[in-house]
């Protein structure tokens, strides 16, 4: 555990639809400043960072865009949409000042490493802050499964779900005016209400690794740093928190 965070390793899980922003664009620069200043302050602690974020910003596999696409090559395209988000993620990390190293799952080497466990977790007891691309390498999985099994691979204390809304609610509260924030639930509560926060499939991998589930708002800047430190807010699935 670092001084001042409640942490030591965290797997964050960002979406790629969160680096356009609210701009037309596929990848905003400012978001990813933002993004950069809240990963500078977290690692200031000390803390070690994984990262995995999904191409929604560019194409999604199970789009209308993709609906009458081969799933397979539709979710291959949205894995190299993962890796265009994760270099333009790692450039802005080290533009920073911060050390970054980009995996992916895909072998690509003249534009990044492939994963391995061991080269993960050798950048990030080094400092690097490591984002993860190209999912799980395989089709038919999202990438909040790749964020479960990179955390469960890299022993990340906890799996923080950046997202556009405060955590977790009964309904979608962008659309239901009437949903119930619910701030700590047990990974079956989230199965058996088929809650659209994660997967089923993620979720099942989190609950068989006992991997706690964060989701917080990451577009209010400092959010990050006040969950790493502790602060009670997003809502908090699974682990010793939901106890």
């Amino acid at each position: 555990m670092s001084a001042g965070s409640i942490y030591k390793r965290i797997l964050l899980k960002l979406s790629g639809e969160s680096l356009a922003g609210d701009s037309a664009l596929s990848i905003d620069t400012r978001v990813l400043d933002q993004i950069t200043s809240d990963l500078q302050a977290v690692v200031d602690l000390g803390v070690q960072v994984g990262i995995v974020i999904g191409g929604g910003n560019i194409f999604r596999g199970l789009s209308q865009k993709a609906k009458n696409m081969n799933r397979v090559a539709a979710d291959h395209m949205g894995m190299l949409a993962t890796v265009i988000n994760a270099v333009a993620l790692g450039d802005a990390v080290k533009r920073k000042g911060m050390e970054a190293s980009v995996l992916t799952a895909i072998e690509m080497n003249k534009i990044a490493a492939p994963f391995s466990q061991r080269k993960a977790i050798q950048d990030l007891s080094e400092g690097k802050i490591v984002i993860f691309a190209a999912g799980t390498g395989n089709p038919f999985f999202t990438t909040d499964t790749a964020a479960a099994l990179r955390g469960v691979e890299i022993g990340a204390d906890v799996l923080l779900k950046g997202t556009r809304v405060n955590g977790i609610y009964s309904a979608d509260p962008e659309k239901d005016p009437n949903a119930i924030y619910l701030p700590r639930l047990s990974y079956n509560e989230v199965m058996n209400k088929n809650l659209r926060v994660m997967d089923q499939t993620a979720f099942a991998l989190c609950r068989e690794n006992n991997l706690a589930v964060h989701v917080f708002n990451m577009e209010i800047p400092g959010n990050l740093l006040k969950v790493i430190q502790g602060a009670a807010i997003g809502s908090v699935v699974g682990g010793t928190h939901a106890e």
